[in-house]
């Protein structure tokens, strides 16, 4: 048995991030991953970064990278109704603004400043388990390299993502979940073509919701508003380019600009708050305690802000011997959570065609993009929601 002061299981954006600044505070961690580190890096995920989050990996010396590749975005478009609206973040935030940066290179910024530092990360962990979680002294139980491993810890970290084991091992009752699934699923595309936008464009249409984003130069990521049943055979490059020309189509003509189509994916749309985030020694983050729709651009900024309010906690146990704020985790983790959670589900609800909806339900929601985008007081509410709202503690 080995033994180390917190254990992690899931090299995720808040497992990684949390065993980083554990690092800089002195604070010994082990991180365990069921994937090799290939496939880590290679998982395709978009990446908005808030202004907080941004700041916080510039000043933990992982931004260095970020800074050099990263699109710096000073507002989102809102399309309806065949016009074209645009919130402006720093005029209405007082200077702060979002980074375009994928989770992937996040991830591998991470992973290289982790090992750069001989932190230890195990790969493909396979079996992967939890012990002993009703005392002090909580074991995290695995195998790599066909041998049984077994690591004694002070506090284990559940990173592990939406179908991990460490949530699953909470005493019967001790953790309430609440669920939302959506009517409708996302269906994604990479293509090799300049950007259709400078910013990221968000379009109601009567017949669903588009998105267009970007990626580099010569990268752009786009979306569809589908049924949840659709696979992606269903979508040929014909079909999907017909359909982003016509949600995304404006009175004077506007057109994406098209390419070739190197990946195609479809997911569903939920948001998810498990309650509260630690039982006994054991504490979750990132997408193991909460889940939401990408609307919003909240899913990794959420696990930063987790692994940021996690490490302060351990770094005052272990400095000073306090333990109000590893008891106050949850509370003031959740506070954050919730406020993402509903400005997710606010830009879900007013940009998506929900199933067996009527033309007023339409008018309605054009009429709400049309207040957002032309009252101060409202633009100012979606600005900060979205650059991020200040961090807790």
């Amino acid at each position: 048995m080995t033994r180390t002061q917190v254990g992690i299981v899931g090299a995720g954006p808040a497992g990684l991030l949390l065993s980083h600044l554990l690092h800089r505070e002195g604070i010994a961690s082990v991180v365990v991953e069921s994937r090799s580190r290939g496939q880590v890096e290679e998982t395709i995920r978009a990446g908005v970064l808030e202004q907080g989050t941004a700041d916080l990996l510039d000043a933990a010396g992982v931004g260095e990278r970020m800074g050099r590749e990263g699109l710096r975005h000073d507002g989102i478009l809102l399309r309806f109704d065949g016009t074209t609206r645009r919130i402006d973040f720093p005029g209405l935030t007082g200077g702060k603004r979002v980074t375009v940066y994928a989770q992937h290179e996040v991830l591998k910024d991470l992973i290289q400043a982790r090992l750069a530092a001989g932190g230890p990360v195990v790969f493909e962990a396979a079996d992967v388990a939890l012990a002993g979680t009703g005392g002090d002294a909580p074991r995290i139980v695995f195998r790599a390299r066909d041998a049984v491993e077994e690591l004694q810890c002070d506090f284990v970290a559940g990173c592990d993502g939406t179908h991990g084991i460490v949530r699953e091992a909470a005493p019967a009752g001790a953790l309430h979940r609440y669920d939302r699934s959506y009517p409708f699923a996302w269906y994604g595309i990479l293509v090799e073509a300049p950007a259709s936008s400078d910013e990221l464009l968000y379009a109601l249409h009567e017949r669903g919701f588009a998105l267009a984003s970007t990626r580099s130069p010569s990268v752009q990521r786009m979306y569809l508003q589908v049924d949840p049943a659709d696979r992606v055979e269903d979508w040929s490059d014909d079909r999907t380019w017909s359909e982003l020309r016509a949600r995304l189509a404006t009175r004077d003509g506007w057109e994406p600009k098209e390419g070739r189509i190197f990946h195609k994916a479809i997911f569903a749309m939920r948001s998810v708050v498990t309650e509260p985030m630690q039982f006994g020694h054991v504490f979750l983050a990132g997408d193991a305690a909460h889940v939401v729709p990408p609307t919003g651009a909240k899913g990794l900024n959420l696990a930063v802000a987790d692994a940021r309010l996690l490490a302060l906690a351990l770094a005052a146990f272990y400095r000073r011997g306090e333990r109000s704020l590893l008891d106050r985790y949850s509370q003031l983790a959740l506070r954050r959570v919730w406020k993402a959670t509903r400005f997710s589900w606010w830009m879900t609800s007013m940009l998506h065609r929900f199933p067996g909806e009527d033309a007023f339900r339409h008018r309605i929601q054009v009429a709400e993009l049309d207040y957002v985008t032309t009252s101060r007081a409202a633009s100012t509410s979606l600005a900060e929601n979205y650059v991020g709202l200040p961090f807790e503690a």
